[in-house]
Order: structure tokens, then C-alpha cells, then sequence
């Protein structure tokens, strides 16, 4: 008798969870993440699948988190990981509806990208951070349809060039926040085993082309990392005498950079509150004191501590 109401009560609370209404189902599925969402509620019947697809769900898509929580891996330079991230974000893209505010993943391809950037007019952050198929191409959609644009990652993505950040700065008036930051080139052992050999050696060398567009047609950036970037004093001019709005800025890692570059360019900043300097310690395999002439030279090109070898 006992086990007969034990067997009602669990099937009254299947049905129960099955005949939630739509709005109870949204309201539940939005306290889980799209990871969360994606391998489980989904499975469960029709009508929690049909939920997860509600385009209130959707005005994010976020897999930085989950990168970020493990260990970086060699699959995910791999073509079959590449067609997974494409497959998932083609799909919220669809299910957004065009609501889509906000797109944080990693090693998506042109495909996706573009097919985002046609849909999701409302974009206005953009993290696309070690796309190694992520092209001009697929920029030049974004910054013609996403003008709305306040925040773009383009990390460790060697297909973009600066041609890319010229046309993001002409027609996305409201940038404020940008991330170019490039692997380290000057002690690539971290991401020997990782990052494809090919792609390392594909690190961008226009960093004063880059940093030139940034300077000229991005002048209200308030945050800006350019970890590792190759650009020299010229360069850096370019930047402190187009971005005069700057907060906080990331040079960590730029080996042409001096102390007294930065002195300089920095004196026109008068909103910065916070920089990161190339503070990186250059091993002799890197830069012999032959390349400089003498060791006085060399030891004076980089002047902070951090820097004696």
C-alpha cells in the first residue's frame, strides 16, 4: 500500500515538472547557464526544448567562463572543435531573434562570425578571442552591420589585420573598450604543444599599422591591451595622440617599448589611471647585446628591473 502511494507521488511529480507552463519553464531555465541549459533541459521533452530556444534566453551567448575554467587544450585548434563552437552559435543566433547583445567564445570561424554579424544588428559586444579562421572578411561584416559596438576582444586571432581595426573605428562610433593582445612571441614555450607551430610563427608583425589605425579612427577608447604587440615609439605616438580618452592600458610583453617611450607618450593622457608596462624578461636566445652594438646599449633599451639579464 505504501509503495503504490510512493509510485503516485513520484508520478504526480513527473507530470508535475512536465506540465510547467512556458513562463515557469523561462523563468527556471534563466537561472542556469547555456552550458548547463545546453546538456540537460533540452533533452527532457518537447516543451523544455522548445523553452530553451525562447529568444529571451538568448541575448548572450557565453563560453568565455568555460575557457577559462580549464586548461588550454590542443583539440580545441582542431577543425572537428572549430565546426561545434560554428554549430552552437549558428544556433542562438537563430534562437536569439535578433536579440543577441553579446557574443564571448573562442576558436569560431569566418562561417559563424558572419552569419552573427548579418542577424545581430544590436551587438554590442563582440569576444572572439584565439579564432585562427576568423578573417578580414568576416570583420569588415561586423563593423558595417554591428555599429553599435562598445566592447571587441580579437585576441590571438593573426587573420585580422589592422585593415580590420581601421574599418571597426570608422563605423562603430561608440567603441570604448578593444583587446589586441598577441601570444607571447618572445618565450613561446607555454604554448608549444598547445597552439599549432604554424600559427605561432604567423604572430602579426604590423604593430605601428596597427596601432596607427587605432590612433586615427578609434578616438574614444577608454580601455585598450595590446599584450606583446610589435609596435615601437612610433606606433605608441600614434595611439597617445589619437586615444586621449584612455583609462587603463595593457603593454605588457612590448619589447620595443622603452621606459622613456612610455613616459612620453603617456604625458597626453591626462585620464589614464592605470598602465601596464612591458615588464617581461627577454631571454639572450631572444635579443643578443650583438644586435645593439654594445652592452650599455642594449641594457639601456630596457630599463626597468624586470628586464636585467
Amino acid at each position: 500500500m505504501d509503495n503504490s502511494e510512493d509510485g503516485e507521488t513520484e508520478s504526480r511529480s513527473g507530470q508535475d515538472w512536465a506540465e510547467l507552463t512556458h513562463e515557469c519553464l523561462i523563468n527556471i531555465l534563466s537561472r542556469l547557464t547555456l552550458e548547463h541549459r545546453w546538456l540537460g533541459p533540452m533533452f527532457v521533452c518537447k516543451s523544455w526544448m522548445h523553452a530553451c530556444k525562447d529568444p529571451s534566453l538568448h541575448s548572450a551567448f557565453d563560453l568565455e567562463t568555460r575557457f577559462d575554467s580549464v586548461l588550454d587544450s590542443p583539440r580545441w585548434w582542431s577543425t572537428e572543435f572549430e565546426r561545434k563552437i560554428d554549430s552552437m552559435l549558428r544556433s542562438v543566433v537563430v534562437w536569439s531573434d535578433g536579440s543577441l547583445t553579446q557574443i564571448r567564445t573562442r576558436h569560431c570561424s569566418d562561417r559563424s562570425l558572419s552569419y552573427a554579424a548579418e542577424r545581430c544588428l544590436n551587438l554590442e559586444a563582440l569576444s572572439i578571442r584565439s579564432c585562427a579562421n576568423v578573417t578580414d572578411a568576416s570583420m569588415a561584416i561586423v563593423a558595417f552591420r554591428c555599429s553599435l559596438l562598445r566592447e571587441i576582444d580579437i585576441s590571438y586571432c593573426y587573420e585580422i589585420s589592422h585593415e580590420s581595426l581601421a574599418l571597426i573605428g570608422r563605423n562603430c562610433p561608440n567603441l570604448k573598450i578593444l583587446k589586441r593582445n598577441l601570444m607571447n612571441w618572445l618565450d613561446p614555450s607555454q604554448h608549444v604543444g598547445v597552439v599549432p607551430d604554424e600559427y605561432l610563427n604567423a604572430c602579426p608583425q604590423d604593430g605601428d599599422a596597427e596601432a596607427a589605425a587605432v590612433g586615427k579612427y578609434m578616438p574614444y577608447l577608454e580601455h585598450l591591451e595590446l599584450r606583446f604587440s610589435k609596435l615601437t615609439a612610433k606606433g605608441f605616438v600614434s595611439i597617445s595622440e589619437g586615444c586621449l580618452d584612455l583609462e587603463y592600458l595593457d603593454l605588457f610583453g612590448c619589447a620595443n617599448l622603452t621606459s622613456r617611450d612610455i613616459a612620453n607618450g603617456t604625458t597626453n593622457l591626462k585620464n589614464l589611471k592605470e598602465v601596464k608596462r612591458p615588464n617581461f624578461y627577454i631571454p639572450r636566445s631572444v635579443f643578443h647585446t650583438e644586435r645593439y652594438g654594445h652592452w650599455r646599449l642594449y641594457d639601456e633599451r630596457f630599463q626597468t628591473d624586470v628586464f636585467r639579464i
